[in-house]
């Protein structure tokens, strides 16, 4: 009696531990959540990653050495084209400028003064010539001494040397003239070079120097964006850029917004790649610039190549590749069927398929359930 009861005991405790096995491990271990798939429009993308730049950044240096006398602008400030940015202490510029000015005004004074001397001497030539012909004509016929002809030549010869010398002195006074402008031009480009005004209008993004601090030639002491030429220099693989053209739209996502998507369009592809990363550039432009911006802020683009219409759209977490093929686990009759497909666009979060029909059921992996395979039933 005893050991019939102790049989059934044991019947009993594996019909439990089979009862559990059954509804605590294996179901839980079978059963995989299901998805349908999507159809719809779908926009092929190609993912980049880079951080913002801007094709004209201006760097604003000391042109000549000396002491900073002011800054009118700091970094987060926008500014105007030729607006003052930057003012050098000139220290003895503007004294020796004066003087230039000064020798321009008294050569071309002295200019004119020997202008006016030489019209003098030419009135007073054309009344010694006259004097001279009626001393020579008398001289000749006897009415007038040697003396007096000689007389009347050398006032003649004598007024003609000093119209030379007149001429001279204009020519001299033409050259002076000259060369003080040209020192005073000169003063005045090197003077104007202590002060610096904005080349475009800008967003300053760096100070690199401060007010009565001494610098050297060439110290950068603001940075300056030209806000139109702001964009994102992303980096996309070799093998999947020869899609993308200039003028494709894009979407960038700032680190600092990345819940705030923004518009964008490629604006150029660098000619080149790079040999190490095998990666190729590709700046992507924004449709409307946000404001404020940071330069060199992290940033990833999506470069939409192209839509297909009325696709079959999967999450891409879902897809599986064997042997090169790619594929999807979906469910068939209570099983698991390994269906290959043909990917036809990605953008990171979706694919775009061919090969499995918009009614299928799929079936996610976990792994914390067993692997999937063919034939397997699922729950």
């Amino acid at each position: 009696m005893n050991k019939y009861k102790n049989y059934l005991i044991a019947a009993a405790l594996v019909a439990v531990g089979a009862f559990l096995f059954y509804n605590k491990i294996y179901l839980p271990k079978t059963t995989y959540e299901r998805l349908s798939p999507q159809k719809g429009d779908f926009d092929v993308t190609i993912f980049g990653i880079g951080t913002l730049s801007a094709n004209n950044i201006y760097t604003i240096n000391a042109q000549n050495p000396g002491k900073i006398e002011r800054i009118t602008k700091d970094a987060g400030d926008w500014v105007k084209k030729g607006e003052l940015l930057v003012r050098m202490d000139s220290v003895d510029m503007p004294m020796l400028l004066q003087e230039a000015q000064i020798s321009v005004k008294k050569a071309k004074l002295e200019r004119e003064a020997s202008q006016k001397e030489l019209e003098s001497l030419l009135a007073q030539r054309s009344l010694s010539l006259v004097t001279y012909k009626r001393y020579k004509r008398l001289f000749e016929q006897k009415f007038a001494s040697k003396a007096e002809y000689d007389k009347a030549k050398a006032e003649l010869e004598s007024i003609d040397a000093q119209i030379a010398a007149t001429k001279a002195r204009i020519e001299s006074a033409a050259a002076e003239t000259k060369r003080a402008q040209k020192a005073s031009e000169a003063l005045e480009a090197k003077l104007s070079r202590y002060e610096i005004y904005a080349p475009v209008d800008g967003y300053v993004i760096a100070r690199g120097s401060d007010e009565q601090e001494s610098v050297l030639t060439n110290t950068p002491i603001l940075t300056v964006v030209d806000p139109k030429s702001v964009w994102v220099v992303a980096y996309v693989d070799e093998r999947i850029s020869g899609g993308i053209s200039k003028g494709d739209k894009a979407i960038i996502r700032l680190r600092s917004k990345e819940s705030q998507p923004l518009a964008g369009y490629v604006k150029r592809i660098a000619p080149q790649s790079d040999p190490i990363t095998q990666e190729r550039e590709i700046d992507v432009a924004f449709e409307s610039l946000p404001t404020p911006f940071f330069i060199n802020e992290q940033a990833e683009v999506d470069v939409t190549t192209k839509q297909l219409k009325d696709a079959v759209i999967v999450p891409s977490k879902l897809l599986r590749f064997k042997e090169k093929n790619a594929g999807i686990w979906i469910e068939k009759d209570g099983k698991a069927h390994f269906a290959k497909v043909k990917v036809l666009g990605n953008n990171g979060k979706e694919s775009a398929v061919e090969g499995i029909e918009s009614s299928a059921t799929l079936l996610v992996e976990s792994a914390e359930k067993k692997a999937l395979k063919e034939g397997m039933r699922v729950h």
